[in-house]
């Protein structure tokens, strides 16, 4: 078994090396699959060459991770065989991209030097001719339609450089333009295969019923129209309508809810939820691929081709500097009728550098981020994060951790507190759902041990419990359940009770009446993550001005939130519809817009929002379709997504300004006789590469 040892570590961070060619490089698909499956690690990072492995992971878990590092055989791993047309795998895609990247760059080197080197000088000229092509037929295009923009002054530096005798300029103009086009191509990729995750459900076979008879039959074979059942347990797999049966249905990896919700016959069920109990029978309305989330898909496709890019930004600049340097030439060769010293404005071109510093920057601080285990889908989005002013927060399951606990237990009439805690979890432990779950766990923390001295019990779905205790009938559920359905009194005491819970954060309330009297009400508390109230205060101090709470608790338990977390403002009682109302409302009274949400109900918001979020627990849904996933579960992430866009932007304008100024000032030297254009290409290669290698540098310090 190979060993190891520690070359780098930090709470967090940690990178072990075997040695260098320790494993075969067909390896490393196989190997980063595998540790990727860890429960406490965040990303990956696998070099066959060093022999080393790269772990971004739980800082609170380092002793897990170095219990299964030890436990770690590379001997056992699999080579992997190269990539297939046909392979979906993730890791193996994004090898080949890689590797393609890689080649592509090498032959580009090669092609430079091999034509400058080993070619006579006629072949060099003629292969200089005909890379040139490329260039002048994408400048005449542009001029055609009407445009002077950077291709029409590639194509003309390239071929007065030409004109002028100067091939070997005109090569390194062509080469440098290259490499730009090269990177922006691979940025783009791999972004876009980096933070793709699969949506598809994976569910081979399915039961159906046909001639009152229950068949199983492979998912491939179902059509509209089956009736599909779905019993406890299941995963609903298509969308479609209840035609009988009644069950308590999980939406959490669809709406991001932690509580279940009952169905019944005619109610609409969606592909991708969980059967928590009953058993269903739903006639297929939509197959996997016309889903409701398929749909939703389809729609964030199209919002996002509407948003603006940040490289956009440097070609607008490039472009919009294009005529000025055409008139400074022509004017040059009018007066001077000098084609070289005419050339030196064109042998200095302000694109070249400005494209691919602003691409180098916007990598760097993708990676960067990444190491902040925040992945971004884009340079976008990052300028999004930088201009945006309102943040808007869905709470459950972001500004909570969707994980219903007791907050209080308030007994009633002669009954006291441990009373009427064991009896409700004494009922709720034969029904388990999320608010039953902690009912449960609240007595066993409290060591209340309780003993079944009631009568069978009838579970009434989505309303409660009911029993007989001690003669008496016992029941415990909602406000519905308790004073509607079985007409327990609700005096003003109660009604007072009740207002003082919500006031204190209570999220729900469960009602416990034995012999149609009130015995206790149970208030549960959706916790707020620790670090919450901190980050609201950190985004505030780094540019936002309004940050809002969207719920669908009531208004006295939203106030309340709002209030400890010193909110700017929130909205209550708010339906998942009415969610991208609100950001489009936002947006049309001139704010830019970030949405922090994970449920399938968020994504209409987080798809019209300037730029959306999803946590690293989010639905599915809302994790492939946010523009930034936070791997880890931390909201300090957001802080520090703020403060990295916020550097990116100033190092790219500061990067704009200093190219402008040392460009001009070449252009400057070239037109009074102090440079010779060659000299001047020369220094405007070199600080194009000083330009770009300075903007690999981290932004944020540790």
């Amino acid at each position: 078994m190979l060993t190891y040892q520690i070359v780098h570590d930090i709470p967090g961070r940690m990178r072990i090396r075997y040695g260098r060619y320790a494993f075969s490089k067909n390896i490393e698909p196989s190997l980063c699959s595998e540790l990727k499956k860890w429960q406490m690690v965040f990303q990956i990072e696998v070099n066959h060459i060093t022999g080393s492995i790269l772990f971004i992971y739980d800082k609170q878990r380092r002793d897990d991770l170095l219990q299964l590092v030890e436990q770690l055989s590379i001997d056992e791993f699999t080579p992997v065989i190269p990539l297939t047309e046909n392979d979906k795998s993730y890791e193996l895609m994004q090898k080949n991209i890689k590797d393609h990247y890689f080649k592509n760059f090498g032959i580009l080197f090669f092609k430079r030097y091999f034509v400058k080197w080993l070619l006579p000088l006629p072949f060099q000229r003629i292969s200089c001719f005909i890379m040139a092509c490329q260039y002048f037929k994408k400048g005449l295009h542009s001029l055609k339609k009407g445009k002077i923009n950077v291709p029409v002054l590639d194509a003309t530096s390239i071929g007065v450089s030409m004109i002028n005798g100067q091939f070997n300029t005109a090569g390194n103009i062509m080469f440098l333009l290259s490499i730009s086009e090269l990177l922006e191509d691979y940025t783009k990729k791999k972004t876009t295969l980096q933070l793709k995750e699969s949506l598809s459900y994976h569910l081979d076979k399915v039961w159906i019923l046909e001639n009152e008879t229950e068949l199983e039959i492979p998912m491939s074979q179902l059509k509209k129209d089956n009736i599909v059942i779905i019993q406890t347990g299941a995963m609903i797999p298509i969308d479609g309508e209840i035609t009988s049966g009644e069950a308590m249905v999980n939406e959490s990896s669809f709406t991001g809810e932690p509580l279940s919700k009952h169905v019944k016959e005619h109610d609409t069920v969606f592909a991708g939820t969980i059967v928590e109990e009953g058993k269903i029978y739903v006639k297929v309305r939509n197959l996997q691929q016309e889903s409701r989330i398929s749909k939703i898909v389809d729609m964030i496709d199209t919002n996002e081709s509407l948003k603006a890019s940040i490289q956009a930004n440097a070609e607008h600049l490039a472009d919009s500097i294009v005529p000025f340097s055409l008139m400074g030439f022509l004017t040059m060769l009018l007066f001077t009728r000098s084609l070289t010293r005419a050339a030196s404005i064109l042998m200095v071109d302000y694109s070249c550098a400005i494209k691919l510093s602003t691409s180098i920057s916007i990598i760097s601080a993708m990676q960067e981020a990444s190491k902040h285990s925040i992945m971004v889908k884009g340079g976008k989005y990052l300028e999004a994060m930088a201009n945006a002013n309102t943040i808007v927060f869905d709470k459950t399951g972001t500004l909570t951790h969707a994980t219903p606990s007791v907050q209080e237990v308030i007994p009633l009439q002669n009954y006291s507190r441990d009373e009427v805690l064991s009896i409700a979890a004494c009922l709720e432990e034969h029904f388990p759902h999320s608010v039953a779950n902690a009912i449960v766990k609240q007595a066993e923390i409290e060591n209340l041990v309780h003993y079944e001295e009631h009568a069978e019990v009838e579970y009434i779905i989505a309303h409660g419990i009911a029993t007989y205790l001690h003669g008496q009938r016992a029941i415990i559920g909602s406000e519905h359940f308790i004073f509607e359905d079985e007409k327990i009194e609700k005096t003003d005491e109660i009604v007072n009770l009740i207002h003082d819970l919500q006031n204190r954060g209570s999220s729900s309330l469960i009602y416990l009446a034995i012999g149609q009297q009130l015995a206790g009400i149970i208030s549960i508390y959706d916790p707020l993550r620790e670090e919450a109230k901190q980050v609201i205060h950190e985004l505030k101090m780094n540019g936002f001005e309004n940050i809002v709470m969207l719920t669908g608790d009531c208004e006295n338990a939203a106030k309340h939130i709002a209030k400890e977390l010193e909110i700017t403002a929130y909205q209550a009682n708010v339906l998942p519809e009415d969610k991208a109302k609100y950001i489009h409302m936002l947006k049309d009274n001139g704010h830019k817009v970030v949405m922090v949400g994970d449920g399938v109900n968020d994504t209409p918001a987080l798809s019209v929002a300037d730029i959306s979020i999803s946590m690293q627990d989010s639905s599915d849904i809302a994790r492939e379709l946010a523009d930034v996933t936070l791997v880890s579960s931390q909201l300090q992430e957001i802080v520090a997504l703020k403060q990295l866009s916020g550097l990116l932007m100033k190092r790219i304008k500061k990067n704009y300004a200093q190219i402008v100024s040392f460009n001009s000032l070449l252009i400057l030297s070239g037109l009074f006789g102090l440079l010779q254009p060659s000299t001047s290409a020369l220094l405007h290669n070199v600080s194009t590469f000083v330009f770009s290698a300075n903007s690999t540098k981290p932004l944020m310090k540790k």
